[in-house]
Parts: structure tokens; C-alpha cells; sequence
């Protein structure tokens, strides 16, 4: 079996399985409680989270942990949206973001908020002008993700956010497919807001983490005991909170970008040459994350041809419904015409990845392909 869906989720990483070990064993203990166990499941939550703000040059009491990607950005967009509702009712965001963005700022839009998604380019890029054109008095956060999740394109933050310290809008940017592929700095950036995920580098699935900036408050989403200096109720998930510190740890020392760029430019020249004009690359490779080839496949159906390869693991750019198949959005929105779309396929490399496994891939899908033809 080849993996190449690490967008989707990547395998905990040894390192970080063997730094929760304890923790799912004999160190026990409730972050809360004050007794000898507590208090050590304390330390570890405390090393954990400077060890996430180190990754992302924070300080380490701008990070508040979350069960993922998902409730960090819903966090945001309601907390902000209810702790600024008296000052503006405007969001702007763009036309390729995650559902978990998407979803959010439709359900404001529901209860009286106005959203402006900003369109992208053929590859997937925001216009930083378009933004700025959209800039309202009213406007109170502008959410922009880091790096799209499907064709991997790296957006301007840095510029938008100053656009939006202009007109002093906070800025929000979903980081889930960026960190662990490349550096984020959250000062380099100029954001209010970061989110992450630890299942896309290396920690545990359902554990992540928000940055808000010091001096910042906003309304929590999920209320209760005054766990996270009171910005997110809920007991601490220990075990998970050790494993995505140890990813942080793991991919700022080694993070292997270098590699993994190298390796999906492989698996795109081998296709490239292999197939041909029956091959489209979705976006630009210098504008893009280093672990990602989104390509089309002329005259193919996505889901179709990765049944022909069970070997293969990598994810279809389009959505299956009982009676249907949609495009994918983010492909839609960049103009991808829908013939293409449908054949598009998200390749997703990882650390483990190797040049036998591109190289046995590229062999898989040109046979698949050209079988078929």
C-alpha cells in the first residue's frame, strides 16, 4: 500500500507515540487535580503548549488547545462574531476555504452577519486588492486560510493582514495544512488568530490548537470550568496534548521540506512525461506547499480511476453522493472547467514517504490511465 493522503491525515509519528506512552499508562492524573499525578499531567500540558508556541514563534499563553482544526475556526469566527456584534456584522473570507470555515460563516449569515468571499485565481490565489476592496466599516475579521487544503496553494497572509491592520480588522488565518510543510510564524504572518490541527503532522487525531494574540479576548465556544485560563472549558486531554507537542517539537527540528518538495516535483514530472497532455497540474509549483500535487486526469471520473488503483491511497477532487458527483469547490472556484475537475486527484506526501514509493505511484496511475485509453 502507498499512502499518499497526508492532507487527509498523517500516522502518528514513533517519536510522538512513545512521548504519550506514559500518559496512557501510569501518569494519569487530571491536569487539574493538585495531587502528585496531577500535578505531573500539569508540567506535561505546560511543556506541551511552549513547545507548540515555539513552532509557531508564540508566546506560550497564546495557545489555547482544542480538539482540532474544526473548533479552532469555529472558535473564532463565533467568538469574534459575538464579542464584536456590537461593532460590525461583516466577515470576509475567501471562495476556497475549508468547511469548517465555509460552514461558520454561513451559519452567521443565518443569524444576520454579512460575508464577502473573496474569488480566487486560476490557481487558487487571493488578490490582497480584492480584499482591501471589501474592507467595510462594519467589517470585523477577515479569515483567510494559510494554505489550501486541496491544491496546496500558499495565500499572501502577510499582505492581507497588513490590509487588514489598516482598517484595524482582525485577522484570522486556518494554518491546518502548513504547519509541519513549512514555517509559520505568527509575527512574520501579522494574524490575531491561528489555528492548527495535530492529525495533519504527526500527533493524534482529535487535538489542536488556537493562537490568539496576547490582549485579545473573545467569547469562548465551549463554556464550563475555566479550564484554558478560561478560554475553553473542558478537562485537558492529556495523552493527545503530549502528542502534539511532540509533533511540534518533531517537525520544527527535522522538519524534511526540502525532501518532500523534491519528491512530489518527482511525482509530477513522472506523470508529466509519462502521460502527457492527458495530465493537468491545478496549481503553480512554486506557489504551493511543498508536500502537494492536485493534477487532472483528461477523460477520467477521480473515483473511478482510484478504484483501478486499490494499492493507492490519495483523495478524489470531487464529492460522491448517492445519485451524483460534484466537482470540487475549491476547483470550481478557480475555474477549472467540470469535466476536469472531475478527474482531479489530491496527491499528499508525507515524511515517510519515499522515492521507491513516487516512483511505484507514477508507474500505478500511467498504467491506470493509459489501460483505460
Amino acid at each position: 500500500m502507498i499512502y499518499l493522503d497526508y492532507n487527509a491525515t498523517a500516522p502518528i509519528d514513533p517519536a510522538v507515540r512513545q512521548a504519550m506512552l506514559p500518559f496512557l499508562s501510569e501518569l494519569h492524573g487530571n491536569a487539574s487535580s493538585s495531587h502528585a499525578l496531577g500535578r505531573a499531567a500539569g508540567r506535561a500540558v505546560d511543556a506541551a503548549r511552549e513547545q507548540v508556541a515555539s513552532l509557531i514563534g508564540a508566546f506560550p499563553d497564546e495557545i489555547v488547545f482544542t480538539s482540532g482544526g474544526s473548533e479552532s475556526n469555529n472558535h473564532v469566527i463565533k467568538g469574534v462574531a459575538d464579542t464584536l456584534r456590537g461593532r460590525g456584522d461583516h466577515i470576509i473570507t475567501s471562495a476556497v476555504e475549508h468547511p469548517a470555515i465555509r460552514m461558520p460563516c454561513a451559519y452567521l449569515e443565518k443569524r444576520g452577519f454579512r460575508v464577502t468571499r473573496v474569488p480566487v485565481d486560476g490557481t487558487g490565489m487571493v488578490n490582497p486588492d480584492d480584499v482591501k476592496k471589501a474592507v467595510q466599516p462594519s467589517t470585523v475579521l477577515i479569515s483567510v486560510m494559510h494554505a489550501n487544503n486541496e491544491v496546496g496553494t500558499i495565500q499572501p497572509i502577510a499582505e492581507i493582514s497588513r490590509i487588514a491592520r489598516e482598517a484595524s480588522v482582525w485577522m484570522h488565518t486556518d494554518a491546518a495544512q502548513s504547519i509541519g510543510k513549512m514555517p509559520v510564524i505568527v509575527g512574520d504572518l501579522g494574524v490575531e488568530f491561528l489555528s492548527l490541527a495535530g492529525h495533519k503532522f504527526y500527533a493524534p487525531a482529535g487535538i489542536g490548537a488556537l493562537f490568539i494574540r496576547r490582549g485579545i479576548q473573545i467569547e469562548p465556544l465551549i463554556l464550563g470550568a475555566g479550564h484554558e485560563a478560561g478560554r475553553r472549558a473542558g478537562t485537558s486531554a492529556v495523552v493527545n496534548i503530549v502528542g502534539l507537542g511532540a509533533a511540534a517539537h518533531l517537525v520544527q527540528v527535522d522538519p524534511r521540506s526540502a525532501e518532500m518538495r523534491q519528491r512530489c516535483h518527482q511525482l509530477q514530472r513522472l506523470l508529466e512525461v509519462g502521460l502527457g497532455d492527458r495530465v493537468r497540474v491545478n496549481s503553480r509549483a512554486e506557489k504551493r506547499l511543498p508536500n502537494t500535487l492536485n493534477a487532472s486526469f483528461v477523460g477520467e471520473n477521480s473515483i473511478e480511476l482510484l478504484s483501478r488503483m486499490p494499492e493507492l491511497c490519495a483523495s478524489p477532487g470531487a464529492a460522491c453522493r448517492h445519485d451524483a458527483m460534484e466537482p470540487s469547490a475549491v476547483l470550481t472556484a478557480m475555474g477549472v472547467p467540470r469535466d476536469l475537475a472531475l478527474g482531479a486527484i489530491r496527491f499528499s506526501l508525507g515524511r515517510p514517504t519515499t522515492d521507491d514509493e513516487i516512483k511505484a505511484a507514477a508507474e500505478m496511475i500511467i498504467r491506470a490511465v493509459t489501460v483505460r485509453h
